[in-house]
């Protein structure tokens, strides 16, 4: 059975690597291809986003109020409200970690049993040249070391303009950008998302990333480069089935 389970990964390998093979002939001379405009909300596995809420609240109308109800100024705000609005996210990364531990665990024991009188001398008798004061001896030891050390550093800062995809109930906002730059053979792909409240955004329409919640920020590359960069399939395969 495991090793059926090898075969069909070979063959499906074979097939994915005849398939990746016809599209880079495909692609031989041509820059990559750009992803389509499309809307956010109508594509494969969109789901909206359920956060928990406050107690709805009744809107107080004022017939004769110089404002309008829902409004944050006297005059027009031209910050994002609503969906369809866009707003610019301030990317700003600069993190760094660094974690080291160790352990070290070590326990040894040691036990000894002899027999004497009529039981000694018989032992004696069957087992020649062992005493009988120290017929079972049991011995056990354990040792156990380990080290760990975490460095890491992260620095990211640029631009990107995101579109407001849903307002939620209590009146924040989920947002959704994606820049595509490419030069040359070479594609950068910039995705942010998030959850963002409308005080935080400024009077430019602006954000920083820092105040958006549940963020994802994806920041990659696809093209020649990053192709040349990764292993090949073959590896990868092998590094699946056997990862030690």
């Amino acid at each position: 059975m495991k090793l059926f389970k090898i075969l069909t990964l070979v063959a499906l390998g074979a097939s994915l690597a005849a398939c990746t093979t016809a599209n880079r002939l495909a692609g031989i001379g041509k820059a990559p291809a750009l992803t389509t405009i499309e809307n956010p909300t109508a594509q494969a596995g969109y789901k909206p986003v359920n956060m928990p809420m406050p107690a709805p609240e009744r809107v107080a109308y004022s017939p004769n109020s110089l404002f309008i109800s829902g409004r944050r100024g006297f005059f027009k705000d031209q910050r994002a409200s609503k969906v369809g609005d866009i707003l610019t996210v301030q990317v700003t990364i600069s993190d760094k970690a660094s974690f080291s531990n160790k352990t070290a665990r070590s326990r040894s024991s040691s036990n000894d049993a002899g027999a004497g009188g009529v039981i000694g001398s018989l032992f004696n008798n069957a087992v020649p040249g062992v005493p009988a004061s120290g017929a079972i001896e049991l011995k056990s030891g354990l040792t156990d070391a380990g080290n760990g050390t975490v460095d890491r550093a992260e620095t990211l800062q640029t631009q990107v303009a995101a579109v407001v995809i849903q307002v939620l109930p209590n009146g924040n906002l989920v947002i959704e950008g994606r820049q595509e730059v490419r030069v040359n053979f070479e594609v950068r792909d910039l995705i942010v998302a998030g959850i963002v409240r409308p005080e935080d955004i400024g009077a430019a329409n602006t954000i920083p990333s820092a105040k958006i919640a549940q963020a994802r920020i994806s920041y990659g590359g696809r093209g020649q480069i990053t192709d040349v960069q990764q292993p090949r399939y073959g590896q990868q395969f092998m590094d699946a089935i056997l990862p030690f």
